[in-house]
């Protein structure tokens, strides 16, 4: 994953159970979604990533997010995590990342907050929740800090990408008004059709 990459689409999963991770990865990645975040709130997730890399990594990348201090951070990176993603400041992380060449989002929403995770080091910084301030929240914190790598994330909805992008977002990240319950046993045709409709919605181009 890389931060200058343009209109990309991160999927966000949460699931009861990692064992519910692999038919849906597959369906995503297969709809052009190629960036995936496994939650660590989900149970097994870290005894899953390597996995799911070896089938799925030449085609996109699998990251670890809900990560909340710097123990969970290392762990992550353990398993062998493309990309972390923090819910809020976790100082520590970007350095441990760095060290492995893995990319760091961190999530903020304040411009205190922003500043502390661009001064973390953070490759992006997650705005978090996202659906609480809308794009035009985005388009004026790109005032003081028009290099802000920023990816809306929390109730971002398939309707509300094509404004978060033209508010200067680098990238989307979404749950479950992508994924809804196809980590449930809900329908991945359903899920293939959702992940279909937001890709088009990006501009009509590769999301990555």
């Amino acid at each position: 994953m890389s931060a200058g990459d343009r209109r990309r689409i991160i999927a966000v999963l949460r699931a009861d159970h990692a064992s519910a991770y692999r038919p849906v990865v597959r369906t995503l990645v297969e709809c052009g979604i190629r960036e995936i975040e496994l939650t660590l709130t989900t149970p097994e997730t870290l005894g899953h990533v390597r996995s799911l890399i070896d089938e799925f990594g030449a085609d996109g990348s699998i990251g670890v997010g809900t990560v909340t201090d710097e123990e969970l951070a290392r762990r992550a990176l353990d398993a062998g995590a493309q990309f972390l993603v923090t819910p809020g400041l976790v100082a520590g992380a970007p350095a441990l990342a760095s060290r492995q060449g893995v990319p760091t989002i961190m999530g903020a929403l304040t411009p205190t907050e922003v500043v502390a995770a661009m001064a973390a080091g953070a490759d992006a910084v997650k705005i978090f929740p996202a659906s609480a301030v809308g794009p035009d929240y985005l388009g004026q914190l790109r005032g003081p800090f028009p290099s802000l790598v920023a990816i809306p994330s929390g109730g971002v909805g398939i309707a509300d990408a094509p404004a978060w992008f033209a508010a200067g977002a680098a990238a989307v990240s979404m749950g479950g008004p992508l994924v809804g319950d196809a980590l449930a046993g809900g329908s991945l045709s359903a899920l293939r059709e959702r992940a279909a409709l937001l890709v088009e919605s990006v501009a009509g181009g590769d999301p990555r």
